[in-house]
């Protein structure tokens, strides 16, 4: 029992120092996800010391597992309501509410009808969806009436994007930020009361022993989409599976870059990633505002046959409303050729993917 307790005391240390480490490759980018199941385990290893005979250096070991279980901590209460945040009311010149849904709906689930009746139940003025290819934006066309406003990019690589919208697209566009097989849709909208905001939809390649060897192309995205939403001079919304989570180093010179509100601050978690598994379920799809969108509600959505569960917004604009404000954060000038570093590697990286992607 002593030897289980404490190689669980060693495993949980090691995978708290490896993202301290400064190296993109997968090994030490990967464990960031963990650190809500990490934070668990900790606690429960602390417990189950006490259940087994102590030697004369467990007062060391607890210690150490107080200190990991607070370090983790510190940053996890950030994204609950525990963490105070200034909160604020609708004004009579805000926008009507709105509502959107983000889903990577897995290019090789077919239960097409599923997420259809979702997006029916709902209704949302907007969605997103990823990893969505030419079988799925087929099944989707039975939606194109009530959504007559479309962008689309259908590849075959598990990075196709298509958004659709009940709200008139004034126009849209496709980044290509760091590869010409990874897209990025930009959507300028403007609704019937008036309001005009910039819908940014994102999904960048994941580090992973089965993906990306290195995180260089996901942060490079990331931060080349923040520079361009920085200089967009309306609303701004960006949404989408970062394969990220947003208390990494990379989510967080996005948010200061981007000049955005991180929503799950002071709210929740909202973990997407694996719908199939709740223990191990990381928040992954994220989603940054700009200070005059204010969210009104922010949560994931039943699993339709994904990998990954839907999140559901909603929320209103206000130009007048500046409650929000004091929440943006911007990068220091060592951030930002930090980002501008970092970019350059993204582009640099030569990213070995199939232009057509089988299931295996």
């Amino acid at each position: 029992m002593w030897g289980i307790y404490l190689f669980l005391i060693a495993l949980l240390a090691v995978f708290t120092i490896l993202p301290k480490i400064q190296s993109s490759h997968w090994i030490f980018r990967v464990p960031e996800f963990g650190k809500i199941q990490i934070f668990y385990i900790t606690f429960f290893t602390f417990i189950f010391g006490f259940l087994i005979e102590n030697p004369s250096n467990f007062l060391y070991s607890q210690g150490l597992l107080v200190l990991l279980f607070v370090h983790h901590g510190v940053t996890l209460v950030k994204y609950t309501p525990l963490y105070p945040v200034k909160k604020y009311r609708q004004q009579h010149k805000s926008s009507q509410k709105l509502h959107f849904i983000s889903a990577n709906v897995y290019q090789f689930n077919k239960e097409y009808d599923r997420f259809i009746k979702l997006i029916e139940k709902y209704s949302p003025e907007m969605f997103l969806t990823m990893e969505s290819n030419g079988e799925w934006e087929q099944a989707m066309r039975v939606l194109e009436k009530e959504y007559p406003f479309q962008h689309k990019v259908t590849l075959e690589n598990t990075y196709g994007m298509h958004f659709y919208s009940k709200i008139e697209i004034k126009s849209a566009k496709t980044h290509y930020f760091v590869a010409d097989d990874i897209p990025s849709i930009e959507a300028h909208l403007k609704t019937e009361d008036g309001f005009s905001f910039v819908f940014f939809g994102v999904h960048p390649p994941p580090p992973s022993p089965t993906e990306e060897e290195t995180s260089k192309e996901r942060d490079g995205d990331l931060l080349s989409a923040a520079k361009r939403v920085k200089d967009i001079h309306q609303p701004v919304i960006v949404v989408g599976d970062f394969n990220n989570v947003a208390w990494s180093k990379s989510s967080i010179l996005f948010r200061k870059t981007s000049h955005l509100i991180d929503p799950r601050i002071g709210r929740s978690f909202v973990s997407t990633f694996h719908a199939k598994y709740r223990l191990l379920r990381f928040p992954i799809d994220l989603m940054f505002h700009s200070e005059d969108i204010f969210i009104k509600e922010l949560k994931t959505l039943e699993n339709f046959g994904s990998d990954h569960l839907p999140v559901y917004c909603e929320f209103f604009i206000d130009h007048h409303n500046d409650e929000q404000e004091e929440q943006v954060e911007g990068a220091t000038a060592e951030e930002k050729a930090e980002a501008e570093e970092m970019i350059q590697e993204g582009k640099e990286e030569d990213g070995e993917r199939d232009a057509v992607v089988t299931e295996d």
